[in-house]
Order: C-alpha cells, then structure tokens, then sequence
C-alpha cells in the first residue's frame, strides 16, 4: 500500500496503535526551555519519577533571556526565576543544557539542527508551538503542552491524535527579491489560518526542492500558523550534506543516509486528505496588514476593506473591522505609505545565518531611517559568531541597527525587547496577534530582506525597488 512520508514516520514510532482513538507515540528527541518545563519537572519530583531518557533530553534558555551583554543582572524577576529553575532543574534530572554561558545557546529551534540533533524521520516534541520547524528535516515534530512535557519526560512517548496529510505543492521558482518567507505568508493567507487544522502539511514542488535547509525550516515553522499539526519535507541530498559532520550527527550517519534514501518519501499514488498548489513565480513580497498571519497581502496592494476580505462570511468581516481598529489603519491605504516605529529581524522563523545575509545586502544600501529603532537578534551564539566572521555586524551597526545576542527577543514580548503601545513593528517573526510583541504594539510580518528595506525608508517597502 503506497504510504506518505508522515504515515511512515507515524507507523515506525507506533507503541500502541490507537484503533480509532490516540496511539502512544515513541519519542526520539524532546526539546526543553525555560517557560513550559518548571511545572512539568516539578510533577517530576512530586511523583518521585526521574527523566527517562535525559540522553535525548536538551535544554536551553530563549525565550526570556536578555539579549542585551551577557554578564548582566537579569532584572526581571519572573525571567530569572525561570532560567535559574531550568538550570537547577537540568542539574537534578541530568539533562544537557546549553545555557546562558553556553557558546552554544540559541532559539530551541535553532539550535537543534544546527547541532545535529534534529534527524530525518524522527519524532521530536517541545513545549513550543513552532516545533513544526524541524520538520524540514524530514521529521514529524510538534508543540506539546506543559503536561504532554513531563508525560514526554517520565515515559520518551506521548499519546496524540492521528492528523491527515495534506500535500502542499510549491511549483516554479520565485521570482526575485521574494523569499521562503513570502511563500508561506501567501500559502496562509490563501487557506486561512485555520485551513490546516487536523492536518500534516507536506512541502513538495520545484520551489521546495530548490530550497536551502533555512528556507525550509522558515516555511515548516509557520505551517502551525496555517492552523496545521506540523510540517514536513522529504530529505534530500540538501538535508544530507546540511547535517554531515555536525556536533551530534551519530557515527554511522552515512547508513543511515542510505536507509533514508530508500524510504523517507511519500510513494507514488499515495493518498492524501487535501491538496493545495502554490505558484512560486507568481508571488509578490508579503506583508501582514491585519492581527493574524492570513490577514496579509503583497506589498503592492492595499489595506483590504473588510467586506472585501470577508468573501461573504460575516466572523470574518466582524474579524478584518477589529483588526483594521487595533492596527490603526484604514482601507484603501496603500502598504508602502504605512509608516514604521521599530523593526525586528530575528525568531525561530528567520534569524539564521542565511537570513542575516539577505537582510545586510540591504541594509548595505544605506542607514537607519530618522525615528527608527531596528534590531538585529541572531538565532544562537553559533549564528552570531558566524555572521560576526563574515562581517555582518558591521554592516548593521555602521547602518545604524542595534546587534544583539541570541534569543527569541521581540518575536513574543516575554523579555525586555518589547513594543510600546501603539508602536508599529516591521517584524521577521511568526504571529502578529494583538499585543504579542507587546501590549499595544502593531506587528507587521515580513521577509528579513524586506525588513531591512523598511528600516532604511522608515515604511514598509517593496525591496524590489531597492535591491
């Protein structure tokens, strides 16, 4: 019987088959940090229990830690709190933690493949919803909530719900200046945010195939904004020599290539639930307008009216009207005459090395617009350290952004960098909801490239014209 790539790596990992209800899930790589893991370790010790397999535990701090200098006080009490209770917690349970001292810090989902922990058709979970990111790699990956973290601790399986696959196929190339970011901004605001719900995207298509591992990784990780389960591309020769001779790529990483070769795909006639065609070569850059990632369209156009955007459903006239007043913008307004505060290129989505490059070729074309904050938040120590050794820190800096260290910063407001009411954010980042860079703050979800292009016009802008 012809199978999907996600049916495989589902049946491989099957413990107990559900038969119509949850089947129990074998893990093979869990992935901590310091928000979701203090109540699941100390369920832990309450219970008596240890970690069951901490060898395929990792832990790090990202989504509080100051990305100002290391050294410093943390002074938010609630961030330190949390990242000393990670560290205590990793020292009882002997779990490897790469910490704020730790030249291999980062985002979770940013060090994990970088590291080489991340494999092809493995199951990996973490207590994050954009665990999907991993899924580029081939792997079934996917947030779980704190009490899925400490079942995942005590046992390395969890119980979950079968999800269907869902083929998404990306065909031509892009044209230029446009990017994995725009693809995926235009494949959600096609389907919906909710257009993916119970569902395991599958990435095929020229476009995908052409795709660096970064790229990838970009669109996988905001398949969860598309409302489905994760997100998965088939391995290839990109992935292969994308994870060959990494820190923590096991020994006989070569059989295994071989293994994979022959059978992390989707065979021919294998079925899938649903289907949906992106046409790369006729994508635009994409910005948000709206407070969810659907509500997006090409830098081109204009701020919807809601009647317009509804396509008759009143949820999502009422939806548009709301968002229209939170964002402070009218319809009709063209995208490029709307004016920035700040602008953000980091998060899980978009704060690789390969990200950073396209936005300093940009932000080479001049400086900081007067009345413009923009910053520079590298995914992991690693990204940072690379990127200061092509030089692109100096690039940024003499263009007037601020170069930080590592961490998830801007992207949810848990941590110092955050917006001030009413400010308007040209952001790499996933989720523009209200308040999520901030109480009040405006977020506009972008490309790094077109993210630098606004900080030097202080608006959002069609880098086209630019680069």
């Amino acid at each position: 019987m012809a199978r999907t790539l996600f049916d495989k790596v589902w049946d491989s990992h099957t413990v107990v088959d559900g038969e119509g209800g949850p089947a129990l899930l074998y893990v093979d790589r869990h992935l901590v940090h310091e928000v979701t893991s203090p109540q699941a370790f100390e369920g832990l010790r309450l219970a008596g229990r240890r970690v069951r397999r901490p060898d395929l535990t990792v832990a790090t701090v990202d989504h509080n830690i100051p990305t100002t200098r290391r050294g410093l006080p943390i002074i938010d009490q609630t961030s330190r709190v949390q990242i000393s209770t990670l560290e205590s917690n990793c020292r009882q349970f002997g779990v490897t933690l790469f910490g704020m001292d730790s030249p291999h810090q980062g985002i979770v989902h940013v060090i994990g493949p970088q590291l080489g922990i991340t494999l092809p058709g493995s199951t990996i979970v973490c207590g994050d919803s954009h665990t999907s990111t991993h899924g580029a790699f081939g792997a079934f990956a996917l947030g779980i909530g704190t009490s899925e973290v400490e079942h995942v601790l005590a046992t390395q399986t969890i119980w979950l719900e079968k999800p269907r696959p869902y083929l998404v196929t990306m065909d031509g190339r892009p044209g230029h200046m446009v990017t994995a970011k725009d693809l995926i901004l235009y494949l959600i605001r096609e389907i919906g945010t909710g257009g993916g719900a119970g569902h395991v995207f599958e990435y095929a298509g020229e476009a995908v195939r052409a795709m660096s591992m970064e790229q990838r990784m970009t669109i996988c990780n905001m398949s969860i904004e598309g409302g489905a389960r994760a997100g998965m591309v088939a391995p290839d020769d990109t992935t292969y020599g994308y994870l060959r001779g990494r820190r923590y790529v096991p020994d006989d990483f070569e059989d295994m290539v071989d293994v994979w070769r022959g059978t992390l795909h989707s065979d021919p006639g294998a079925k899938f639930a649903k289907s949906h065609t992106v046409r790369a070569d006729a994508v635009a850059p994409q910005v948000s307008w709206g407070t969810n990632p659907g509500m997006t369209c090409d830098i081109t156009e204009s701020v919807p009216h809601p009647d317009e955007y509804s396509r008759g459903d009143p949820d999502r006239e009422r939806g548009a009207r709301r968002a229209l007043e939170y964002m402070g913008l009218e319809p009709s307004t063209q995208m490029a005459d709307i004016r920035v505060d700040r602008v953000f290129i980091g998060s899980c989505t978009n704060a690789r090395l390969e990200d950073l490059v396209q936005a300093a070729e940009v932000a080479k074309l001049g400086r900081v617009a007067d009345g413009v904050r923009a910053m520079v938040v590298p995914g992991s120590q690693t990204v940072k350290e690379e990127a200061e050794a092509r030089g692109l820190h100096d690039v940024f800096i003499r263009a007037g952004f601020e170069w930080r260290n590592s961490g998830c910063s801007m992207c949810l407001g848990m941590n110092p960098d955050i917006l001030e009411p009413g400010q308007r954010c040209a952001s790499t980042s996933n989720r523009n909801f209200e308040g999520r860079q901030g109480a009040g703050g405006r977020t506009h979800l972008l490309s790094p490239a077109m993210a630098a292009a606004a900080a030097l016009t202080g608006r959002l802008t069609d880098v086209r014209e630019m680069a």
